[in-house]
């Protein structure tokens, strides 16, 4: 071990201040032991006990020096090997920005010097920075950020992203501490709150929706009720007919809850894209074939023109679309009269416009839903035609609204809850797909529904029949 080390400062380390005292002790005592001041026996002794001494604090002193030198190396190596906050930040889940601004009046000034893979994915925003305007429009939470900002307080908004598929989120922005410089800094924290708001939104629809469908049903059982313990008791022929009418009400009342509970649950995950593959021709061979049965009955029959097996294979979850196929091929069957015919086509390829695009240039039509789509995604189209009266133009805006059913075709063997297409159109938003009708009145209706197409590779989910068969 060295003696005595230099900096690079070029200052003395404290070894070397510790070893002239090594030196110079022992050397003193042994020269008054030769000028005859000390006994030479004595100061030879004492010399020798001062030398160890020491040199045992020499090397003591020199392990200490070596301590913090080789703590410091450690530390060092240690923050090399981790990552930089940047990449830490860009893989949070939650958008993230750092803004920066100097002047309070300039609206202008505001910029994101940061922005996360979240937040540049909400905004669609390059990750090298911009004016704030450019990402985010929302007034509360500007507002916000200027509270953080010249405020030096914490800002808290709410605001929903538009869309199709709308998302609620909670914006936080805190100030960071100021720079050196004129600049002043805040961060932007985005919390998607969509879940716990469609949550709450669902339950009140749920609530207010029940209690006003099942009040007129609930009504007609309990008047029944009343009449056969009345005069209608000894009365066959009325206690069979009002029990015909009450069991009718009380299937009703079951297919409203069913479609109530079906329609929530859809609402409550919208928002989540599916990740399953399925072939569309084949879910729709599977509920014209479940259907079949009901179509005879009614006397009507199905004219489907399909693609081959795997020529129209769509991204979705499978349950849902036999749900939406079915609602449509349904409503076809209820509406066609005795004799008719239900057509169900099937057109993959297509672009968002031409899945759209009239069939009838003299018919009313509506788009009822039209999905946020990339100009090279390719689509495949589902279109289900009745002969049934049609629609007028005036009925078409409301046609997917809950509970609403057009005048004049509510009762009888047509009744059915008002929750069909209301349904249809929730599936085919979170499937970012479009649903469209055209009419012409006294000819029938055709309801089109249009989903984007499975990438090439994509594995196919099979149908139930076939998972059981496995």
């Amino acid at each position: 071990m060295p003696l005595a080390q230099t900096p690079p400062d070029g200052h003395p380390s404290g070894s070397l201040r510790v070893f002239w005292p090594v030196i110079v002790g022992p050397l003193a005592i042994l020269s008054l032991a030769f000028t005859g001041v000390a006994e030479p026996g004595p100061a030879v002794l004492a010399s020798a006990v001062t030398a160890v001494a020491g040199f045992m604090m020499l090397r003591r002193l020199g392990r200490a020096l070596e301590s913090p030198a080789s703590g410091a190396a450690q530390s060092l190596a240690a923050a090399e090997d981790a990552p930089p906050f940047a990449a830490i930040l860009d893989r949070l889940p939650d958008p993230l920005m750092v803004i920066a601004a100097e002047e309070a009046d300039d609206l202008t000034g505001r910029r994101f010097l940061f922005a996360n893979a979240a937040a540049r994915e909400l905004f669609k925003i390059q990750p090298q920075g911009g004016l704030l305007v450019t990402a985010v429009r929302n007034p509360r939470v500007l507002e916000a950020v200027d509270e953080a900002l010249f405020g030096g307080v914490e800002g808290v908004a709410e605001f929903e992203t538009g869309g199709t598929q709308g998302r609620s989120w909670l914006a936080h922005a805190r100030p960071l501490r100021e720079t050196g410089g004129r600049s002043r800094l805040a961060v932007l924290a985005l919390r998607d709150e969509t879940d716990a708001r469609r949550s709450e939104r669902t339950r009140a629809d749920f609530l207010a929706n029940a209690s006003h469908e099942l009040r007129t049903p609930l009504a007609s059982l309990s008047g029944f009720i009343e009449t056969l313990r009345g005069h209608a008791k000894d009365d066959p022929g009325a206690r069979d007919k009002f029990l015909g009418i009450m069991l009718a009400q009380a299937e009703r009342m079951s297919r409203l809850i069913d479609d109530l509970m079906s329609l929530s649950r859809i609402e409550l995950n919208e928002h989540i894209a599916p990740l399953g593959r399925v072939d569309l021709a084949m879910a729709a061979v599977d509920v014209i074939d479940a259907l079949a049965p009901q179509a005879r009955d009614k006397q009507v029959a199905f004219d489907p023109v399909l693609p081959p097996r795997g020529g129209a294979v769509v991204d979705g979850d499978r349950d849902q679309i036999i749900q939406v196929i079915q609602n449509l091929v349904d409503n076809a069957i209820k509406y066609t009269p005795k004799g008719g015919t239900v057509r169900v086509e099937i057109f993959p390829g297509l672009s968002a416009e031409a899945a759209a695009a009239p069939r009838d240039p003299a018919a009313a039509r509506m788009s009822l839903l039209t999905p946020d789509h990339d100009t090279t995604e390719r689509y495949a189209a589902l279109r289900v035609t009745d002969r049934g009266p049609g629609l007028a133009r005036e009925h078409l805006p409301r046609l997917t609204e809950r509970f609403y059913r057009v005048e004049g075709q509510k009762s009888g063997d047509r009744s059915g809850t008002g929750l069909g297409l209301a349904i249809v159109k929730h599936i085919m938003n979170r499937h970012r797909g479009g649903l469209t009708v055209e009419s012409v009145q006294g000819e029938g209706a055709t309801f089109g529904v249009y989903l984007p197409m499975a990438k090439a590779g994509a594995e196919i989910a099979p149908p139930p029949s076939m998972i059981a068969e496995a």
